[in-house]
């Protein structure tokens, strides 16, 4: 019985269905799933340009690096344990609403480092995640170097001309204007850099402003 097991045992090997991991393999191929992740998280963090950063996420992320790097780990050892982890992983379901759509990226961004650590492809799995974070950064900075902001500005009467000069070639979008007696309350939707403030500090200046406020927001909310 046990020379039957032990030439199935070699055949799975011979074909590719078992393969044995030795603790410096494991050890390795998770220091280089953890490595992409800090790499992926702290990108993440800096650029992150939503409403409300949200820190489970940006652990999830971590999580996520490993956690594939784990199965990938287990099923490439065993061919049979392969198909099993598949079809039970098939029938999980994720209901969690992504907000920002930047997100998906970035998990799909955390599976493909997992994937290509857990199949020891460590040179793929580090530079592919440096060439990643090298082009998220530079579109980051060409192209969305701006954020959106909510505008709203109450003010009298006698101001009314000054903001228009002082905002006239301000990109903006009227979102709403309500007028109760001399006083007017406008929102406009703009795009600022992070560094806003002299917006604000000249707008305020401005005699008959009562109120400046300024809200980042969400686009597509």
């Amino acid at each position: 019985m046990n020379t039957i097991k032990n030439l199935l045992s070699e055949s799975m090997q011979q074909m590719g269905m078992i393969e044995s991991l030795s603790v410096g393999t494991v050890i390795l191929s998770f220091a280089v799933a953890f490595l992409c992740a800090a790499l992926i998280y702290v990108v993440y963090r800096y650029f992150y340009k939503g409403v409300s950063y949200s820190p489970s996420f940006g652990m999830l992320l971590i999580m996520l690096t490993l956690l594939t790097n784990f199965i990938i780990l287990c099923i490439s050892t065993n061919l049979v344990l392969s198909l099993g982890m598949v079809g039970a992983l098939s029938i999980v379901r994720f209901r969690a609403a992504v907000k920002e759509p930047l997100d998906v990226g970035f998990l799909f961004f955390a599976i493909a480092a997992g994937l290509t650590s857990g199949a020891r492809l460590y040179f793929i799995a580090i530079i592919g995640t440096l060439l990643v974070d090298l082009v998220f950064i530079l579109c980051y900075l060409l192209l969305n170097g701006t954020a959106s902001y909510l505008l709203v500005i109450r003010y009298g009467d006698e101001a009314a001309e000054a903001l228009e000069e002082a905002l006239y070639e301000q990109k903006k979008k009227l979102k709403s204007k309500i007028k109760r007696g001399s006083t007017t309350e406008i929102t406009y939707a703009v795009s600022l850099k992070k560094d806003s403030g002299p917006l604000v500090d000249n707008l305020s200046g401005i005699t008959g402003v009562k109120n400046v406020v300024l809200v980042q927001y969400n686009q597509e909310a």
